[in-house]
């Protein structure tokens, strides 16, 4: 018996990026915050108190789950060698080139065996609005019951808002609990979202071709 293959995509539980919120395909709403880093190991033993009080105050003031996910990868140098790339090309003194040509050399083999890497930080804050299934075949149909296209389209429109409403103020309140902690955060807008999914479900690519970024939005 012939079945359908079914495509990567169909198993992404993302429908689409819209206005920097992260729209699923059960329904629920994600918003992605990035944080700002603190290096911890340089506090002194009050101030590391301090910040484990403040963040567990944090924590228990939510009445919502969030999710944090930390980015780690390996140094990009490519813009930067490209800029040296391009001096050396402009460069006219010989000296000077093979003083470039050098340090891009360096600058590379370095970064290959010293394997540095960046990390990010960031807070996914989720929201999902309460859905209850009603079994349509079993309920009359009376004439009151039947509403118009456009009626349809305002309510959901009403209702999507109404969600969105919620999950900002979700969003206000882990900005200000992590604030206290000292942690800074923005929010992610679409272009930034997009590239970040792109690289959770992309592990092996490093940017996120133009195509993907059309489909998604």
């Amino acid at each position: 018996m012939p079945t359908s293959k079914a495509t990567s995509q169909e198993f992404v539980p993302v429908k689409e990026v819209r206005d920097g919120i992260v729209l699923l395909k059960d329904g629920g709403l994600r918003s992605i915050l990035m944080a700002s880093s603190v290096n911890f190991a340089l506090k002194s033993e009050d101030e590391q108190n301090a910040f484990i009080l403040a963040f567990q105050n944090f924590f228990n003031s939510l009445d919502f789950a969030v999710q944090i996910h930390i980015e780690s990868r390996a140094l990009d140098i490519r813009p930067y060698i490209e800029t040296l790339e391009a001096e050396y090309k402009k460069t006219l003194d010989d000296l000077m080139r093979i003083q470039i040509r050098e340090y891009i050399e360096f600058i590379k083999n370095f970064v290959e065996g010293a394997n540095i890497m960046t990390k990010h930080f960031f807070v996914v804050v989720p929201y999902s609005p309460a859905l209850v299934n009603l079994n349509k075949s079993a309920l009359p149909k009376l004439p009151w019951s039947k509403t118009t296209t456009s009626k349809k389209n305002s309510t959901n429109k009403n209702v999507f808002e109404e969600n969105i409403s919620q999950l900002e103020q979700r969003i206000s309140i882990v900005q200000q609990g992590l604030m206290s902690a000292g942690i800074r955060t923005v929010q992610l807008d679409t272009e930034e979202t997009i590239e970040l999914l792109y690289k959770i479900f992309n592990p092996g690519e490093q940017d996120a071709p133009a195509q993907f970024s059309q489909q998604t939005k």
